[in-house]
C-alpha cells in the first residue's frame, strides 16, 4: 500500500510502500497522534521513516497493492 506523509512547511511529501494493511497503518498512525513523539513505519525494503509528530499535516492511505503481472513483478 502507499502512504502519503504531508509535513508542515515542507513542499514535498514523503511516500513509503508499505506491506502493512491500511488497518494497520491507521493504528499507527492514530497512536503517533495520541502522544507519541515520532510517527515511525517501515517499507516494503525493510527502511524506517521517522516523522515527528508535531510537523505532519497529514497521511494519505492509498489503495492496499494488487499482486504485479509480468516484469514488473520480478
Amino acid at each position: 500500500m502507499e502512504i502519503t506523509i504531508g509535513v508542515q512547511h515542507v513542499s514535498r511529501e514523503i511516500v513509503v510502500e508499505s506491506d502493512q494493511t491500511a488497518d494497520e497503518v491507521s493504528a499507527i498512525v492514530a497512536a503517533a497522534i495520541a502522544g507519541k513523539p515520532a510517527l515511525e513505519l517501515t517499507d516494503t525494503k525493510g527502511r524506517r521513516v521517522v516523522v515527528p509528530t508535531a510537523t505532519l499535516a497529514y497521511v494519505e492511505l492509498g489503495a492496499e497493492a494488487k499482486p504485479r503481472v509480468g516484469f514488473g513483478s520480478i
